[in-house]
């Protein structure tokens, strides 16, 4: 079904705005004044996609792998590399030849042009003839000199608010409805062994996507079988371990990444046997430029304020309610990670546009008023997830070799686990609080609190958490209490959500971070606002939502095996040691639904703390709608030691190995 049928049929004009726009290319070509070379080659640049989407056809993917990828590759090319260096949509490029603040602002603007290719290949054209119409207009007040940096930043607004309908109404069906079935088709009826269909997606295809196809086209049928079996299974476990109907809704929606489309194709199959239906809401291709993502972050800075924020949570209300119906049978995500590239640290550009501190409170209330929408629609006590990642050829040589082991990871015995964590469970609920202590020149000394049992027979405080909604297996995890949380956490090299950080040390008072650092850059300054704008953004503190500890040692001794520790998606990472997730607790917007260990049959309890209590009271101050797991890896772990009321010491780990009876077999793949 096409859903932008009806916003392509409603558009006017669209030959006659390119015709203006190639009047003002023509009409700047010679000119030597700054802002009209940006405005000639912005309208090259729109030209020329426009141009390529011409020549999309049924006919255009008989081409060669050779010439489809040359095609493709040029349409990102100005972003890779050192071409980046001399691109508007580099904002240290652009206020160098346009000056300070209309540099940043025009950097954005160009930025916008940049999106044609996905428009291009998913038949948004109106979205096209709406920038097109944008551009002209910018241009003419530029041409009669009125064009300031206030009246671009109001030109800006007025455009954006005016896109909220439309662009609100697409999230919505983009995101939650089987209808969007764009990428789905191309997973379920291209010939996979005809590699032209990588070109079909309008992403960025690199060697990454073209042999992880070659590698998956060769692969056993019997296995691909299996490992989607497992991870639908997986899936549907999470609904039943969290205490959730399934067959309340059964609209599935994936991100999955290209390549992998025999993975994809077999989980889409899987589901429908099983009475959902899986839908392909979004892929992943290799990274072209990971700065370019960076420097536009906060783009919105340009608008965002009082009066956008009203208009956005106005437009998102109206646009729920008109996809209210699909919105019923979203079931909830499944998510294929990819992991392999090189850890990423930007370079900190004083260009970049930022925040304020007045906007941060606006994009929080936004992000708060996105989460009730959805949570109103879709309640977190109907809805489930599945995480899984795999590796890109990209992670080195031995690519082939660490896909079949991360496979072994993601396949291990959820009985056997989960009898092994019972016994830290049991140990950890005696606890009054838990030690975590480093070792050589790691510096963490924390004591976590826990949740008072006061009925053992039937409570814990624990999760006992197996292959479900996260693969692999490996934790047992708690929301903490957070008065009394104390201590310093440090990682001396770590990777969250895409940002490096070295020597990361947060220290907590009561729960919250009160103090932070990392050494990245040479200035203190540099790290703290590259913590504050990656982790901590949007809020000035965040607490601990999360204690747990990883027993997947055998990803960790595979992890050293191949020096893949730094490639490794968190997803694995929290399962190789002690983690302490910043942000919401785990249980977040179901807090009253009750959970069980599987194996004890016990409620957990600690679903909630001080902060996720304030639902109670104040909604909007009750979560962070943040969750970012960081994990202190067995080589850095000195001991964790369960601290009762009566100042009993229960040892679980001491240097890095496990010595709790009954997790001795933990220990086995670390050999001797």
């Amino acid at each position: 079904m096409d859903i932008y049928k009806v916003y392509n049929g409603s558009m006017d004009a669209y030959e006659e705005k390119l015709e203006e726009i190639k009047n003002i290319k023509e009409k700047t070509q010679d000119s030597k004044d700054a802002v009209d070379e940006f405005f000639h080659h912005t309208a090259k640049l729109i030209l020329r996609l426009v141009e390529f989407n011409k020549e999309i056809n049924g006919e255009y993917f008989k081409n060669s792998i050779e010439k489809l990828r040359k095609d493709n590759n040029s349409l990102y090319d100005e972003l890779v590399g050192k071409n980046y260096d001399n691109s508007y949509s580099n904002p240290t490029f652009a206020v160098e030849r346009l000056g300070d603040g209309i540099g940043q602002v025009f950097c954005a603007f160009y930025n916008k042009y940049l999106n044609y290719v996905d428009y291009i290949f998913k038949g948004k054209l109106f979205k096209i003839n709406e920038l097109n119409e944008f551009f002209i207009k910018v241009y003419n007040n530029h041409e009669s000199e009125e064009l300031s940096y206030e009246k671009f930043k109001y030109l800006m607004g007025e455009h954006v608010t005016g896109s909220l309908e439309v662009n609100n109404d697409l999230f919505f069906k983009e995101t939650y409805n089987l209808d969007f079935d764009f990428y789905t088709n191309i997973v379920m009826e291209s010939d996979l062994n005809d590699l032209s269909y990588l070109f079909k997606y309008g992403k960025y295809i690199s060697d990454n996507e073209i042999n992880t196809a070659k590698f998956l086209n060769g692969y056993e049928e019997e296995k691909i079988d299996t490992l989607s079996d497992s991870i639908v299974k997986a899936y549907i476990e999470g609904f039943v371990r969290d205490n959730k109907d399934i067959t309340k809704r059964h609209n599935v929606r994936i991100v999955a990444n290209v390549g992998q489309e025999r993975i994809t194709r077999e989980i889409i199959k899987k589901l429908k046997d099983n009475n959902l239906n899986g839908f392909v809401a979004e892929v992943q291709s290799t990274e072209y430029n990971k700065q370019f993502d960076y420097d536009h972050k906060f783009d919105n800075a340009i608008y965002l304020n009082s009066e956008y924020e009203k208009s956005y949570v106005k437009s998102l209300k109206s646009q729920v309610k008109e996809n209210e119906e699909k919105l019923k049978d979203y079931s909830g995500i499944l998510f294929i990670e990819r992991f392999g590239e090189e850890p990423f640290s930007p370079s900190s550009k004083k260009e970049r546009l930022k925040l304020s501190d007045d906007q941060l409170g606006l994009y929080q209330n936004m992000r708060n008023e996105l989460r009730k929408t959805i949570e109103e629609y879709i309640p977190e006590k109907e809805r489930s997830f599945c995480i899984v990642a795999f590796p890109t050829p990209d992670i080195g040589n031995n690519f082939e070799e660490i896909f079949e082991e991360i496979i072994k990871i993601n396949m291990l015995d959820n009985n056997k686990y989960e009898r092994i964590q019972q016994h830290i469970i049991d140990a950890l609920d005696k606890g009054e609080f838990v030690h975590i202590k480093g070792k050589d020149g790691n510096t963490t000394d924390i004591y976590v609190k826990m949740h008072e049992i006061k009925n053992p027979e039937k409570e814990t405080n624990f999760v006992n958490c197996v292959a479900d909604v996260n693969i692999p297996l490996g934790e047992v995890f708690t929301s903490p209490i957070l008065r009394d949380t104390n201590g310093i956490l440090h990682v001396e090299d770590i990777y969250l959500d895409g940002f490096r950080y070295y020597n990361l040390k947060l220290k907590f008072q009561d729960g919250y971070i009160t103090e932070y650092s990392c050494t990245n850059f040479k200035k203190e300054e540099e790290n703290k606002e590259y913590i504050k704008e990656n982790l901590i953004f949007p809020h000035n503190t965040l607490p601990l939502g999360e204690f747990a500890i990883g027993t997947n040692t055998l990803a960790y001794v595979i992890a050293k095996k191949y020096d893949i520790m730094d490639k490794l998606p968190i997803l694995i990472i929290e399962k190789m040691g002690p983690h302490f997730a910043v942000g919401d607790t785990c249980f977040s917007w179901a807090e009253d639904t009750p959970v069980y260990n599987f194996l004890d049959k016990k409620e957990i309890i600690a679903r909630d703390n001080e902060k996720s209590l304030l639902r109670k009271t104040n909604i909007n101050e009750a979560y962070t709608n943040c969750h970012t797991d960081i994990t202190l890896p067995y080589e850095s772990l000195d001991t964790i030691v369960v601290i009762s009321k009566d100042k009993e010491e229960i040892e679980i780990i001491r240097d890095g190995r496990f010595v709790l009876e009954g997790t001795e077999e933990l220990n086995e793949p670390f050999g001797a």
